[in-house]
């Protein structure tokens, strides 16, 4: 079993990951948030520079319902030293899914079937499918096992949820056991609701006769750093330990936006902090005020000082 780190827009940047791996167990496989047009962006440039993902396993990820769009993407993906990318068809967001992208595109099987014909026989990488399991109905599962069985994926990565129901109630973990048991010929990995050691405990319960599948991780991390080393069962800290490994990856990770951004960017910063407090503010208890002046604070050294009241440095 291989544990992958989810690409969360906006969180999981390259100096997210570059942080993250100084502090803690690294994950064997990374995915950049996904990338939309043929025209990349600066920032997104740096995301997928190489000198900026040393020492870790990374593959960009493609928003794309057009194949010349996607081909034009990978095709420079390759120039930059790739050999494998991701097709997202499982963003639920409702202006994705008004464009036929992401989610949007499993309404329209035949339509979705032209569209991997083209890019299969043209793409010069390999290509990997980050999926729902359908748009409205679970009914929808069938069709797309049967459609995702006539490609050689590099894998395929599901989110066992119908678009309709973001990220609510309980993933359908049976969707996940009926997929690799069809025999897809390729590995497969589960991704959903992954907060905990025992979360993942019940997944595994769950597909007990499933010989080999890999897993996705996202939220999870973001409420708990540590939530990796607790899988592999490799966490031996205290909770003092662990309160300071939060404390200096936090800080770290402030001043290293802090660096690459340069001066006078305090603002610019504290979005991408106060994005990841929206997920590990959920795990922290009795700091409620401070949590507030995070939220409200436009100084990176002020936001410095909270995090260190929070975690007693």
């Amino acid at each position: 079993m291989k544990y992958y780190m989810a690409p969360l827009e906006g969180i999981t940047t390259y100096i997210f990951r570059q942080v993250y791996n100084r502090h803690f167990e690294r994950f064997d496989k990374y995915f950049t948030p996904f990338l939309a047009s043929t025209k990349l962006t600066s920032r997104e440039k740096q995301e997928i520079l190489p000198e900026n993902n040393q020492g870790i396993t990374l593959v960009p990820q493609i928003l794309a319902n057009n194949p010349d769009t996607f081909l034009g993407i990978a095709r420079q993906l390759a120039d930059y030293g790739y050999r494998t990318v991701n097709l997202n068809l499982g963003c639920p967001s409702g202006t994705v899914v008004a464009k036929k992208r992401g989610a949007g595109q499993l309404g329209d099987i035949c339509r979705l079937r032209d569209f991997l014909d083209e890019i299969f026989e043209k793409c010069p990488l390999t290509i990997s499918v980050k999926t729902r399991i359908g748009l409205e109905s679970m009914e929808e599962w069938d069709a797309l096992i049967e459609l995702y069985s006539d490609y050689k994926l590099e894998e395929l990565i599901i989110h066992p949820r119908l678009r309709e129901e973001y990220y609510s109630g309980k993933p359908h973990v049976d969707a996940v056991s009926k997929a690799i048991k069809h025999g897809l010929g390729y590995p497969v990995c589960y991704n959903g609701d992954i907060l905990s050691k025992d979360d993942l405990q019940r997944v595994v319960a769950f597909l007990t006769d499933i010989p080999d599948y890999n897993i996705m991780i996202g939220r999870g991390v973001l409420r708990n750093p540590f939530l990796l080393s607790q899988i592999k069962g490799l966490d031996s800290h205290d909770d003092s330990d662990s309160e300071s490994l939060i404390r200096d990856f936090l800080i770290d990770l402030a001043e290293s936006y802090a660096q690459a951004y340069g001066k006078g960017q305090d603002r610019n910063v504290l979005f991408k902090q106060k994005d990841i407090w929206n997920y590990l503010g959920l795990e922290v208890e009795g700091h409620d005020k401070e949590i507030k002046m995070i939220r409200k604070t436009e100084s990176v050294a002020e936001y410095c000082s909270l995090v260190k009241r929070i975690y007693h440095g």
